[in-house]
């Protein structure tokens, strides 16, 4: 006798956050010492900030349980590029790629301590130039970030205490920032998830 099949429904179709031609529906976070945030040959360019330049959504943010996806490189510089800012049920965590001096990865902040002094912390050396696609996959008690479709991070976040280094309170609820770094952007967008 046949098992009957387990129909699994598609995922929810992909929403745009990022048009690759205009800044519509961000603003250019206002850190103080920010560069300039442009939209250069269909990708978003932040400029060196002394030390933060991002910009932040003004649309309704992603909520619940979803996936969120983008296409991040470190143009020039030494530091972190991709400061991912993302609402996780009523609190916020950042996704930081390269920093601290260009290879730390991990969230930001777990229990009270930053990506480089908590249990999601991982080393990967960047290069220079290259795009990488990160795909981040927030749930109720897991966080997943696969970096060019491989698994990156597992971070179970079930009881711990989610919350923001003070320096980027002002990319919530959903912003991207680089450090002392020009950075650029691309493909951005987002779907709801099953839990």
């Amino acid at each position: 006798m046949s098992r009957p099949s387990r129909s699994t429904a598609p995922p929810a179709p992909w929403s745009t956050l990022f048009d690759g031609a205009t800044l519509t529906g961000w603003d250019a976070t206002n850190f103080g010492g920010e560069g300039v945030v442009e939209v250069v040959d269909g990708a978003v360019l932040l400029d060196y900030g002394s030390p933060l330049t991002g910009l932040t959504w003004t649309g309704a943010p992603p909520s619940g349980a979803y996936d969120l996806e983008l296409v991040a490189a470190r143009v020039e510089g030494t530091d972190f590029f991709c400061g991912l800012t993302f609402p996780v049920g009523d609190a916020h965590l950042t996704l930081v790629l390269g920093g601290w001096g260009g290879s730390l990865c991990g969230l930001s902040n777990l229990d009270g301590d930053d990506a480089a002094n908590n249990d999601s912390q991982k080393l990967f050396r960047f290069e220079n130039g290259r795009d990488y696609r990160v795909l981040l996959r927030v749930r109720p008690d897991v966080v997943d970030v696969l970096l060019d479709d491989r698994p990156f991070l597992h971070v179970p976040i079930a009881g711990r205490t989610l919350s923001l280094r003070p320096e980027v309170e002002l990319s919530r609820p959903l912003g991207v920032a680089s450090f002392s770094t020009r950075a650029r952007l691309r493909a951005l967008r987002w779907r709801p998830a099953a839990d």
